[in-house]
């Protein structure tokens, strides 16, 4: 018999051998119509797993991220078993679950339209109505090679002749669809209620522009017509409030074939630029730090002690400069710990925080660069804390109430992840365990919910992570905060102790925004391109009814501009309701009408750009209203 522990805490026997369906059965039929996987000592696995030793066990369902991730990865097999019923020449590549959903890349001489997405999916329903069991098996490497050699898949011969020779292979079989491929699974493909393809992509084999492009489809899956609904409803909504369209429209910025990648702020864009960074500098000023500049060009060497020419050399660019050779900085750290190193500081100078907008360059593939999202050169908010061991907890702490007070002003939800060490990294065991235990003490402290990320800290150091969540549900991933054991080290940084001896700093590097570039990307998708008043590129526009008012709408025009109130008075002989309607494309928060009856009285007809006409007041009245909402910051 074997001790199962459920995720309630409590223990039940089984037989050994039981595999998890039989014990999900046992507990319930609502669970087990739910289930979709499982996780055996934390491990997630199929459902037909057999349990031969005690362990642990929770059941996931289409609620748990881990779920989602297997009903969806068995929505990437359907779509490669309906394409190759449909194409059967087709060579099938790799197709993993997403976040949003799935895809599958396919080496194929027909190029698919939107008609042969449509066949395509046409004949994934059939699949799902058909509720085969996905059955899982193991082969020897060279048997491995052999099927696959014999079905033409030489992608998936390529992948298995990656492994090492005493590898055991699995597979998963589905009907006469037979696929290489780790797991897990749903148990059949009938738990996929909804699917949706959504588009085709070009893409390169395993992500090399000197292999072949590849025909990279997108779909999503879910366990109920209703929830694919929703999504797809979410994603049109995506598409009205794309940065790049409304970037273009409300001619905030621009992007060149001249450089792919590397963004034009127009003057419009400049202003909510600029504006976001008076308000880091104001706020960073009254948390106790120092700005500083370091230049965007620094010399070989220094990359190569900072660990980055190892680890971060293929994203990196690089000059020449009197024969020797020089990088373009990719991340501000080691500018800003040349800094550091040009003083001495004693232990009562920590903590010593000092913040850079910093450009970066970042070497990204082409295919991978949208809009500001993903660009190749970017202006960091970053800061760099230099610190005793002693004081982790408490400046983790300040940074994590900085960056809440940030996000909560612009009306963002968060989550916060804690990433552990990766494979590319550097340092010792100990060293690593300490900085993570130390992130995760100053977490458990902030009362902040979390979850682990196995394996996606930084290359020298554990990190949390904040992902913001925007106001149709999507997540961007903005601030961070690493913990950093290995750069002192390296560049032999020091202060002197209250011993009077040298000591090592324990060093953070921490975002709020992340990239200045992507976070206006998202301000713009979040607001649909309506910023709130303080960020509005013009925040009152005045439209005068007749020819007559038009004095007095250069007088108001001219109060606003004396008092840094980005104004504009639309003098052109239009009616007033074209000029509103232009307005509103334009997303002006605040239309000020005058006619005869204002200009007498002193007054404004006050249009809000959500609520509409809010009626007539004083002038000075909407000057101490608008005022009070900028200073303020107000979200609305």
């Amino acid at each position: 018999m074997v001790k199962v522990t459920l995720k309630d805490g409590s223990v039940k026997e089984y037989k050994k051998g039981t595999t998890v369906e039989e014990i999900v059965a046992s507990i319930g039929s609502g669970l087990l119509k739910a289930a979709l996987a499982a996780k055996l000592n934390g491990k997630v696995a199929d459902l037909r797993t057999p349990v031969n030793e005690d362990c642990s066990l929770e059941v996931l369902t289409f609620d748990d991220d881990d779920g989602k991730w297997a009903l969806r990865h068995t929505g990437s097999h359907i779509l490669a078993q309906a394409v190759k019923r449909l194409y059967p020449d087709a060579k099938l590549a790799i197709g993993p679950a997403i976040d949003t959903g799935f895809y599958y890349d396919i080496d194929s001489d027909k190029s698919f339209s939107e008609e042969d997405l449509a066949a395509i999916e046409k004949e994934m329903e059939n699949i799902v109505k058909e509720d085969l069991r996905l059955e899982r098996f193991e082969l020897p490497r060279s048997e491995a090679l052999d099927l696959m050699g014999k079905m033409g898949e030489s992608y998936k011969v390529e992948l298995i002749n990656d492994l090492p020779e005493d590898s055991v292979i699995s597979f998963y079989k589905q009907g006469e669809f037979v696929d290489l491929c780790a797991g897990p699974h749903a148990p059949s493909t009938g738990k996929v209620k909804a699917l949706k393809l959504l588009s085709v992509a070009g893409a390169y084999w395993r992500g090399n522009e000197k292999n072949k492009m590849l025909q990279r489809i997108y779909g999503t899956a879910y366990t109920k017509k209703s929830d694919l609904e929703e999504y797809l409803n979410m994603l049109e909504e995506a598409k009205r409030r794309d940065h790049r369209k409304l970037g273009k429209e409300l001619d905030l910025f621009s992007l060149h074939e001249e450089g792919p990648g590397f963004p034009f702020f127009h003057p419009k864009g400049m202003i909510i630029r600029n504006e976001l960074e008076n308000f880091w500098r104001n706020i960073h000023k009254k948390h106790g730090y120092m700005e500083i500049k370091t230049p965007v060009i620094l010399n070989e060497d220094l990359w190569h002690q900072s660990g980055h020419w190892d680890h971060y050399k293929d994203n990196m660019y690089f000059t020449t400069i009197d024969e020797k050779t020089y990088a373009v900085k990719p991340m501000n750290c080691p500018g800003g710990i040349l800094i550091y190193k040009n003083a001495m500081y004693s232990y009562r100078d920590l903590p010593l925080r000092m913040g850079e907008l910093g450009l970066v360059h970042r070497h990204e593939l082409s295919g991978a660069l949208h809009g500001l999202m993903r660009v190749r050169n970017f202006t960091q908010d970053d800061a760099h804390l230099y610190l005793t061991p002693e004081q982790i907890k408490e400046e983790v702490l300040g940074v994590i109430s900085l960056t809440d007070y940030v996000y909560k002003l612009f009306g963002f939800k968060y989550r916060v992840e804690l990433s552990t060490r990766p494979e590319n990294s550097m340092g010792s065991d100990e060293d690593w365990e300490n900085a993570t235990e130390a992130l995760r003490n100053a977490l458990e402290a902030s009362k902040l919910p979390y979850k682990i990320n196995e394996g996606d800290g930084a290359f020298y150091g554990p990190k949390i992570d904040f992902h913001l969540e925007d106001c149709i549900g999507r997540t961007w991933q903005c601030g961070t905060i690493q913990l950093d054991f290995q750069m002192p080290e390296k560049f032999n940084l020091t202060y002197i102790g209250a011993d009077g001896e040298k000591h090592r700093p324990v060093m953070i590097h921490r975002t709020i925004f992340g990239s200045i570039e992507r976070f206006i990307g998202i301000l713009i998708e979040n607001y649909a391109g309506a910023f709130p008043v303080w960020l509005a590129p013009v925040q009152v526009i005045i439209l005068p009814v007749s020819e007559k008012q038009k004095e007095y709408a250069e007088k108001l025009n001219k109060q606003l501009e004396d008092l840094d109130i980005r104004s504009e008075a639309d003098l052109r002989s239009e009616k007033v309701g074209y000029k509103i309607r232009e307005a509103q494309l334009q997303k002006i928060p605040y239309m000020l009408v005058v006619g005869d009856k204002e200009m007498e009285s002193g007054s404004v007809s006050v249009r809000d750009r959500k609520e509409g006409d809010i009626g007539v007041m004083k002038f000075e009245d909407f000057l101490y209203k608008i005022q009070d909402e900028i200073k303020n910051k107000t979200n609305k």
